[in-house]
Formats: structure tokens, sequence, C-alpha cells
């Protein structure tokens, strides 16, 4: 694949790199005096200096001969030197930052390259968002190469979304610069039964010989996922069990380790490496899902190695597995992933290995980020206004339009289908619940916790709305509202009384979606994403970490103590994940991939 992410193209630098090599030019940046971390050999080589020119490495050894007159020489004082972190999974918008303010927050982490899947953005505004945000996140170094999303809508015909995207329009972005693949096919039953429009955008995506990413969530690691793997899917970031990420590697497909804000995998997924005696090149780290506070208070790629590093794995192997695994993914380790000649100058100078604490980073061999902060500056990027107002919300919102008439008489016990939602994980469970009828209704029942949910179409002004119920959040009262709801993005209210969840769903009409949480009439917290109902480009890290603290601490008020409550909230309509799901039509089993009545029928 051409690489078109690097200052200067290889062919053109050859003749420099060669000269600067030898000695016979000089370098214009060298590193000196660097505990080199040779990601292919894993071994630590001593008193290394790395020359640059071009934006690329042209020497690695003793370089006394490639430094001329204006030769700029930074002493690395023993420090660790990795290659630039990249991210082979993640999704920009979940951090509620523009993107720029994104690349901002994590280049000073160690975090040089970044392959973001959109298809946040897209199914709220299409490809014209995702473009935006390219033009957005070009202004900076991070290296952003985007595979376009492939399920908008994640799965067809259960939800309604702000936009659609077939082979078509994936074959004209497979020809735009910024895009190396296709994002994550969430759509596996449509893979596995071979239908036409999803094996068209594999087809488009493989014609361009780009890299297809997969969403494989099923525990089944025998035929079907055979069958993914078959129709050239290359990684898969889904893997919650040893089992499964095993299964992957074994079957020559990138299992990619996830630890994010609210999905803290890598606990059981890193046992397939510390419990087994297997090569890991197939095994690479990601983050998919980092909200503001994660990254000011954490860190990204940088907190994931530690991570990685305290569940037992090596730091040279987790280190090779956000570079040069990644880099090998998406068929770019000939430019990218290892400090050797030729490739791209992406640098990370580490004081302390074992925190992966980073001092420096280069990208391109230029300095971008220095003891914690970066050192260059953009502002905020103008998106067009009609992408700042997305709420489109059929009618007016009132506490009737969260009532659930029932039949019943009253007293009589209702079994429902309720979501039972498991902490810091994906997944969920279908459980059956009974609630009295009361005055002619079904109610919240915060006894069992048991919460009303409602998510309302506000793309079309269509009217539609799924109901359902809840479990696993522990509210005790009051309700919760998000514009952030996987994947379609719709309204999604959850609540213990229908007052308080009009109050929510209002707010997020007023302030252009966000996230919103109220009780006993009054707004506790609000979380203003004004962009696609997504993000706010107008904010720093640390001023969304101050907003998102501050409404997790409403959570905590009204009951919750789950981590990251918002995002297991906005999980709750994303209709690819088994068990149980509620979009904008109505509850989904998505074991069998059918819509399932509300009342459980005896």
């Amino acid at each position: 694949m051409l690489n078109v992410f690097c200052k200067m193209p290889l062919w053109q630098a050859t003749r420099t790199l060669a000269a600067v090599a030898q000695g016979k030019e000089a370098a214009d940046l060298v590193i000196r005096n660097v505990r080199l971390i040779n990601v292919c050999t894993a071994e630590i080589e001593e008193h290394k200096d790395i020359a640059v020119s071009c934006g690329r490495i042209a020497y690695v050894g003793q370089a006394d001969h490639c430094i001329g007159e204006k030769t700029v020489v930074v002493d690395g004082e023993g420090q660790y030197a990795a290659p630039g972190f990249l991210d082979g999974h993640i999704h920009i918008e979940s951090s509620m930052l523009g993107a720029s303010e994104y690349a901002k927050a994590v280049i000073p982490h160690g975090t040089v390259g970044i392959y973001p899947d959109p298809h946040e953005i897209c199914n709220v505004l299409g490809l014209s968002g995702v473009q935006h945000m390219m033009k957005d996140v070009a202004r900076t170094p991070l290296k952003a190469m985007f595979t376009t999303p492939s399920c908008v809508p994640a799965v067809p015909g259960f939800e309604d979304t702000g936009s659609s995207i077939g082979p078509e329009e994936i074959r004209e972005s497979m020809t735009w610069p910024e895009t190396v693949g296709l994002g994550e096919m969430m759509n596996f039953p449509g893979v596995l039964a071979s239908d036409e429009r999803t094996h068209a955008e594999l087809a488009e995506t493989l014609k361009a010989d780009r890299v297809i990413t997969g969403h494989y969530s099923m525990p089944e690691t025998d035929r079907g996922l055979n069958a993914y793997i078959a129709s050239g899917i290359r990684c898969c970031h889904e893997s919650t069990r040893m089992e499964d990420a095993l299964a992957k590697m074994r079957l020559g497909m990138y299992a990619q380790f996830r630890e994010g804000s609210a999905w803290h995998d890598l606990h059981e997924v890193a046992r397939a490496i510390t419990e087994h005696r297997v090569d890991t090149r197939f095994a690479t780290l990601i983050s998919d899902d980092t909200h503001p506070h994660t990254l000011v208070e954490q860190g990204h790629l940088d907190y994931i190695l530690r991570r990685a590093v305290e569940e037992g794995i090596n730091p040279i192997t987790a280190i090779q597995m956000v570079t040069i695994n990644c880099a090998q993914c998406f068929r770019m380790d000939h430019e990218l992933g290892s400090i050797t000649p030729g490739k791209c100058a992406d640098i990370v100078l580490l004081s302390d290995l074992a925190r992966m604490r980073v001092s420096k980073v280069w990208i391109d061999g230029e300095l971008a980020a220095e003891d914690g902060r970066v050192v260059f500056s953009v502002e905020p990027y103008a998106y067009p206004a009609d992408m700042m107002h997305s709420m489109h919300v059929k009618g007016e919102i009132t506490p009737e339009t969260f009532r659930v008439p029932a039949e019943e008489p009253e007293g009589t016990e209702v079994v429902v289908r309720a979501i039972e939602v498991i902490s810091a994980r994906v997944g969920d469970y279908e459980r059956h619940v009974a609630l009295r009828v009361q005055d002619g209704a079904l109610h919240s029942d915060p006894e069992q916790d048991v919460l009303k949910t409602v998510v309302l179409e506000r793309h079309h002004e269509t009217g539609k709305q799924g109901v359902g119920f809840v479990k696993g959040f522990g509210i005790r009262r009051g309700a919760m509202a998000s514009t952030v709801a996987h994947d379609a993005h719709n309204l999604l209210v959850i609540g213990t009384n229908d007052e308080d969840m009009a109050l929510a769903a209002n707010e997020l009409i007023r302030c252009g979606g966000g996230m919103a949480v109220a009780q006993d009439g009054k707004i506790l917290g609000s979380v203003p994403l004004p962009l696609a109902g997504l993000m706010n480009p107008e904010k720093s890290a640390e001023e969304m970490s101050h907003l998102v603290g501050r409404l997790e601490e409403t959570w905590k008020e009204i009951g919750c103590t789950m981590p990251s409550p918002f995002m297991t909230m906005a999980l709750v309509p994303l209709a690819c994940l088994p068990e149980l799901r509620l979009t904008d039509r109505g509850l989904v089993d998505c074991t069998t991939f059918q819509f399932v009545p509300l009342r459980v029928e005896k």
C-alpha cells in the first residue's frame, strides 16, 4: 500500500537517506545515546544513535559521521527509544472532542498514528461529516489513517440512521488518500449469510487493495469464524475471552486486545499470551472507545501498555503490539512501526519502561510533544452550521411520551423482557422480569433495578420510538438521556419516572445533543455535544474531562456505581452485540436477529 502519511515519500528520499547513512551528507536530526527497543528482534540495544533526514530514519548505530553544522542533536540520556505508538482501532467521536483536539490529547502519550473508524459521525451526517473530520485532524501531526464505515446502519433493517453507506460510497471513499481500509464489519450475520450487499462492500475494499477490519462478537469460533475470516476480514477487536483471541490468532486474524474507558477486556484476553506459548505477531493493543476523562487522567496507548505489563505481558512484547504488529496488520510495516532505516521517523522516548512514561515524541522527525504537552497549536475547526444542529425529533416531548400503557387489570403482573447490562463489558443478558400494572401502565421498578428505556428517532422526524426496560445501573431515582447511543445515535432515555425522562430529553434537544442527568425536576448535569450530537469541537480535553467528570458524579448521586456508565448506556441500542438490544424500531434479539415483543408470552 502506498503510504501518503509520511512527510516525504520514500522514492523521493532514497538518494538523501543513502548519503546521510554513509556520512556523505549531514542528518537533520540525531538522537544520541538511547536504549533502542528493537521491535524487529524483540531486544533492547544499548548506546544507540538514530539519524533522521527527510522525515525518515537514515541510520541506526553510532551516528557521529551523520552530524553536521545544521544537525539538531538531542541527548537521549540513556532513555528508551521506541517506535511511535499506533492504535489499530479507535472511534475519535468517543472522546467527545473535535478531531484536532483529540490529536492534541493523545500525541503526548506516544500516539503517532491511529486507524479511526468514523462510523459514529457517519451514522448521523454521512460521508460529508467524515470528510470534515479528516480535514480537522489533517491540521495536526497525528497520522490519521481512516477506515470507511462499513455498517451504516450497523445492522440494516433494525434501526433508523441519519445516513446510509453502501458499496457505491465505499468504492468512492477507497480513492481518498486518507483511507486505508474498511471500518469494522459489524454485520457479521450478513457476511455469514452471504448477503449480496454486504459482500459487495467487502469486494469494493478488496478490489482497492485495502484492509478490512472486523467485529465478530459471537463466542462461536469454528465454522462461523472461519467463514468470516475467509471473507477477507483481517482483524477483530471483539475478543472478550481468552479463547476468542487464541482462535483468531491461530486462524491468521489479528486479535486486537481492547482496553477502553468502559470495556476492560485485557485482563481476560491477555491470558492468550501469558498462559500459552504462542507467537504474538498477530496480537495488537487497541483502545476502541476512550472518553476525555481517561485521556486526561490516565493517558492513551501508554496507559494500555501499562495495563498490559500489569497483566503479565513482557514490556517489549507489549510495545510490539502497538507498533510493528499493528503496522503489519494494515500492511504498512514497510513504512511504519519500527526504528529501522527508511521508515518514517516516528519516535517515542520513554524515561521509564515499566511505567511507559513518555518524555518526547517525534513524528516524521519533527518534535510533536515534550513532557506531556504538544509543541504545536491549531484553532478549533469551523464545522458547517447544519452539522452543529442535528436534533430533529418529531413533536413535543412530554411525560406522556414515555407512558407504556397496559390493558391488563390494575395490579396484574406482566412479564417483560429486560436488558441487563454488565459493568465494563460490551455484552448484555436478556432477563424476564415481572412488573405490576399501575394506573393502566407499566412503570420502572427501582426496587428490582428495572428502569424504563425509550429510544426516539432524531434524524428525520419520523416519530418512531422503541420501548423496553433495563437492569444493572442501580439507579434509585431520576433519569439519563444521551444522543451518544451506538450506532444510530438516536435519542436514548432511561429513568425511574416519566417526568425526569422528559426533562432530560428536552435538555438535549435544547443544547443540540449530548448527555444529561435529571432528578426531581432538575438537571443535575449536562455535557453539550453539538457536533452530530457526539462531539464538542470547541472544548479541550481538559474542559471536556471536567464536564464528563461532573456528569459521572451525578450518576453516582442517583445511585449508579459502575465505571463510565454513560458508555455502557450508549450500547443499549447497538443491535450487533448479543443478547438483547433496543432501537427506535423496538427490541431486537441479537442472537437470532429478530424483533421480539416487550411482553413475554406465557
